[in-house]
């Protein structure tokens, strides 16, 4: 009897030492692999940081073992989730700042800065956040209450686009400026003659802030990326980054304080920032990627920036502004052109996105696989939707579902149509990468789910959805936050799908995204991050 218990001991210790080691195993998971046939796994392991096997949960426990195989007991998975647009060193540092998210009156604006200078004390304030469209008068507001209450600090706050700047007399005294001054590509607005404190565009290069420190700079990457780990997102295309940032970022992920996959767009509004990158050449390491340009083609359509062909509905012989000459951005894209970089373009009104894809098209000269992006493409002509077919569409859902109480008043009936058309983009591409634009939206990548799937708000609003011809199906929106937009960065290779070779970068989901009833698709949550198969959330 010993002899027989011992014979079976030596074999299961023969099979078992057959079989290969992994560092992980997950198993008992409804997982979406996104790969080229949009196949479903029980099971995958991973090794040195990468998926080794997906397949069922005896094709994997049969060639594979490890001390840390994980039970997900029936829990969807998805890839790590990539945000195609946003702003993370951004939405890192205005964790230090004020925060006007979700203020329903210029009263609640003035009330929420009056509670950040009592609890911070400080000597300039500055921020973001206010809507004048979720005001009971959207009208913009203008600086003599501010004036009254700071009468020697400075503030200067951001709207929520990014686009238009509310200061007071303090910070126009601190910038040097007594009057508005003529600039092209934005305004210093007025009302009887005298500054009201609201700058548009290219005017808010005026106002001096104060400098950022080394320690709130690191502060400000590391509180974004514990934000973003904990909403299952795990690349961030940072649109719009200096060269001393790239270079924190980048020495941060060297010392591994620092483990979110960041694409960097280098911001392309000084030309000596240009010259750098392109004399350098692509830089890449398997957590930051230097190899684009982010460019400003016009403002935003909630302060009137856009820049439109014909007069805005709701402002009389308006049209809004690009923010250089036409003669400028074909210089900008003649240069990238002949490098290796990628040019990514901020255009909102249809004239922008008529100047910018003309500009694309003709420096490109039918170039293939240069994947240059306009960022947004908010409001296309119907003539421009076909010169989309070499240049890929960068979107950001949520806009759609907060803009859409006042877009039309803006554009009319009839412009309104090409806007906010994702489908329509998507039939012409054939992709399109998905985003937030955080901190104008709200970092949440499920809220970006719903917009593309329901394009509804929270409230059940519009009972029918928005403009649903161009809704996106489930499995393209999927497709549009994982693998179209690591393509979108030239990083299909390596990641957005759970493939062999690639990065083992996933989420654990609370709830199946792609079965769930519409309505309850925001209630999605990320139970677990994982980067390179270890857990960061």
């Amino acid at each position: 009897m010993k002899k027989i218990f011992l014979l079976i001991t030596l074999s299961l210790l023969a099979f078992s030492c057959q079989k290969e080691k992994a560092d992980v195993i997950v198993i008992n998971s409804n997982t979406y692999t996104v790969n080229n046939s949009f196949e479903k796994a029980e099971a995958f392991a991973i090794k040195d940081g990468k998926f080794i096997a997906v397949g069922t949960n005896k094709e994997i426990q049969d060639k594979y073992q490890s001390q840390n195989t994980i039970d997900v007991k029936n829990k969807t998975i998805v890839p790590g989730l990539i945000d195609a647009h946003c702003h993370f060193y951004r939405m890192g540092l205005q964790q230090q700042k004020v925060s006007l998210e979700g203020t329903k009156s210029y009263d609640d604006v003035l009330q929420k800065i009056s509670d950040f200078k009592d609890k911070t004390n400080s000597e300039y304030i500055t921020g973001r956040g206010w809507d004048q469209n979720d005001w009971k008068v959207k009208e913009f507001p203008t600086k003599e209450k501010l004036d009254k209450l700071f009468p020697k600090t400075p503030v200067a706050v951001t709207r929520v686009d990014g686009h238009a700047l509310l200061v007071n007399q303090a910070a126009l005294d601190y910038s040097g400026i007594t009057k508005a001054i003529s600039i092209e590509g934005g305004e210093f607005i007025t009302k009887n003659g005298k500054l009201t404190g609201v700058l548009i565009d290219n005017a808010m290069d005026y106002i001096k802030f104060p400098s950022t420190s080394k320690k709130q700079a690191i502060n400000g990457l590391l509180d974004a990326q514990k934000i973003c780990f904990s909403y299952g997102l795990t690349t961030v295309d940072d649109a719009g980054l200096n060269r001393n940032t790239v270079e924190l970022i980048d020495s941060l992920q060297q010392s591994k304080d620092l483990k979110m996959r960041v694409y960097a767009m280098v911001s392309g509004d000084q030309q000596a920032q240009i010259d750098y990158y392109i004399n350098k050449g692509i830089y890449k390491t398997d957590y930051l990627n230097v190899r684009s340009f982010k460019v400003y083609g016009d403002g935003a359509l909630g302060s009137r920036g856009a820049a439109m062909r014909k007069p805005y509905s709701d402002r009389e012989n308006h049209f809004g502004a690009l923010i250089y000459s036409p003669e400028r951005y074909q210089e900008i894209a003649t240069q990238i052109a002949a490098s290796e970089y990628q040019m990514n373009t901020h255009a909102i009104g249809d004239s922008a996105n008529t100047w910018l894809l003309k500009t694309y098209k003709k420096v490109l000269k039918n170039q293939e696989d240069r994947r240059w992006r306009i960022e947004h493409a908010q409001i296309i002509s119907p003539e421009d939707f076909k010169n989309f077919d070499n240049i890929l569409p960068s979107v950001q859902p949520t806009h759609a579902t907060s803009d859409m109480y006042w877009a039309e008043d803006r554009v009319g009936s009839k412009r309104i149509k090409g806007a906010y058309a994702f489908k329509d983009l998507l039939k012409v591409y054939g992709k399109v990468a998905l985003g937030t634009d955080f901190p104008v939206e709200q970092v949440n990548p499920f809220l970006t789910f719903y917009a593309a799937v329901v394009r509804k708000d929270l409230d059940n609003y519009p009972k029918n959805g928005y403009q649903m011809e161009n809704a996106l199906t489930r499995e393209e929106t999927l497709k549009g936050m994982t693998i179209w937009a690591a393509y979108a960065n030239f990083e299909e290779n390596e990641k957005g799908s759970i493939e062999i070779g690639k990065f083992a970068d996933f989420v654990i989901l609370n709830q199946d995204i792609m079965t769930v009833d519409g309505a309850e698709i925001p209630k999605t949550k990320a139970v677990t991050t994982f980067l390179n198969g270890e857990k960061v959330y």
